[in-house]
């Protein structure tokens, strides 16, 4: 196929069709509209072009079969798509019952208006997370939906999860007993379907523009245990437009921006020194103004306070994590240090610090970090359960979540402490957290045809060698006082 010569596109439509064919032997219409929110996704990126293709050649295409199976793919295609496209799909699709092509069991359930109930916004007190949830109702059946929201990306939305509406419940339980784990009580607000389609699409418009700025497709991450985040995201938007409009216009994000002059970089880069310095607001491309750094706090000579801190490698499952007793007014390249220390990095990849203040690491234009050295804990984490994250490594993708737990004063004990904590950090260069837990069973299965491969790798003897279980919080301390 991607040799192009050798493509046929009657084959592409042949195969859509066959497996079409089989979904119309199914009951539920929900799985109709994920087979078109796959199909649709695949343009979801180039949407204009993809939606020429749609009308001028795959829905007439699939009308021409005047089959079962097209049928069954231009109602899934209908129920899912935008605009034009979908208009077309739903019409070929009348053609043919009219032409007398039985349609499948689940087309007149597919038609039925969808409700929606218990619409909840779940945040923590800081607003760095929230979660989006819901149930939706459609001739006697049901299904909820998550969907994550990350304020400290612009409210991007996230994951997106499709579950039974019994399960909603529950759900929502260990999201809430999860952030009381970390230390962070999270707030519940019931919306009406106006507002949360609102937040809902706010949420996937700004995903929408982080992930078009990917080099290409490859760059957008896809979940081999389900369907990908364009799938639900496609499934999402189409669910939204059966709401009620909003009251108030689609968030903007970035809109009549005008970029930063050369100056403006600058004085980003060196932190301060000019009126857009560590102080000032920052413009990202495709992305809103973040908030302006707040000033140093003036103490007279009084020692700054300690912060609690708990810092938790994101994805890690079993959790990885470590609690931290640092000076509030540490410098974000100290804090660096600090959690190389603590989780064992060799510090030898690129890292940023993500702030509601924007992204602080080694200075550098092109990818919009500001110098972090200028900027302290305390400014871009003012309080308790104030939330950044700490990424190092951009291959592997080692995403820490940091919570200030708590503010002590300052004593004569030792500042610079790891006080708790669980398991041992994974190896550097392993792969990232999915890369991690496939060594671990490599090295626990002493049959694995790579199990002797990764013991070198390691430079081990024997996988009694490596024990992911262990912590030493005192070995931690230890190290980091070589930092004073």
């Amino acid at each position: 196929m991607c040799s192009g010569a050798d493509f046929d596109p009657r084959q592409l439509i042949d195969g859509v069709v066959a497996g079409a064919a089989d979904l119309a032997e199914s009951d539920d219409p929900l799985d109709a509209e994920m087979l078109g929110a796959a199909f649709v996704s695949i343009g979801a990126l180039n949407w204009e072009a993809f939606e020429q293709a749609l009308i001028e050649g795959f829905v007439p295409q699939f009308e021409d079969k005047a089959s079962t199976g097209a049928l069954a793919m231009l109602l899934a295609i209908g129920s899912v798509a935008p605009g034009q496209a979908g208009k077309a799909a739903s019409a070929a699709a009348d053609r043919l019952v009219e032409a007398g092509v039985e349609p499948p069991r689940w087309a007149a359930e597919l038609a039925e208006p969808v409700k929606i109930a218990d619409c909840q916004h779940l945040q923590d007190a800081q607003g760095a997370e929230a979660m989006l949830a819901c149930v939706f109702h459609r001739a006697g059946r049901s299904h909820a939906v998550m969907v994550s929201v990350d304020n400290l990306d612009c409210g991007a939305a996230g994951d997106i999860l499709l579950l039974d509406s019994d399960q909603l419940p529950a759900a929502l339980e260990i999201t809430r007993a999860d952030a009381r784990a970390s230390g962070v009580e999270l707030t519940t607000e019931v919306l009406d379907a106006a507002e949360f389609r609102w937040q809902v699409e706010r949420a996937l418009d700004t995903r929408a523009v982080h992930d078009s700025e990917l080099d290409d497709l490859d760059g957008v991450p896809d979940d081999e245990d389900g369907p990908g985040y364009p799938v639900l995201a496609m499934l999402m938007r189409a669910r939204m437009t059966a709401l009620p409009t909003p009251n108030k216009p689609p968030a903007s994000h970035g809109d009549g921006e005008t970029g930063l002059t050369t100056l403006q970089m600058l004085a980003q880069l060196v932190g301060s020194g000019g009126p857009f310095g560590a102080g000032g607001p920052v413009a990202r491309r495709g992305r809103p103004m973040v908030a302006e750094l707040p000033a140093k706090p003036k103490r007279s000579g009084r020692p700054a306070p300690v912060y609690q801190i708990k810092v938790g490698l994101r994805g890690a499952k079993p959790p990885i994590w470590r609690r931290l007793e640092v000076p509030a007014d540490l410098s974000l390249a100290r804090l660096h240090q600090v959690i190389q220390v603590a989780f064992g990095w060799y510090d030898s990849h690129l890292h940023v610090f993500e702030t509601p203040y924007g992204d602080f690491g080694l200075a550098d234009v092109e990818l919009g970090h500001r110098a972090e050295a200028p900027v302290t804990l305390e400014q871009v984490a003012p309080r308790v359960n104030a939330k950044l994250r700490y990424t190092y490594d951009f291959g592997d993708d080692w995403q820490h979540d940091i919570l200030v737990e708590k503010v002590h004063n300052r004593d004569a004990a030792a500042y610079l402490r790891c006080t708790g904590g669980r398991r041992a950090a994974p190896p550097e260069d392993c792969g990232g957290v999915w890369g991690y837990a496939d060594l671990v069973e490599i090295l626990n299965d002493p049959d694995h045809p790579e199990h002797q491969e990764q013991l070198e790798w390691l430079g081990l003897d024997s996988a009694s060698e490596f024990d992911p279980g262990r912590f030493d919080a005192e070995a931690i301390t230890k190290a980091l006082s070589s930092l004073r």
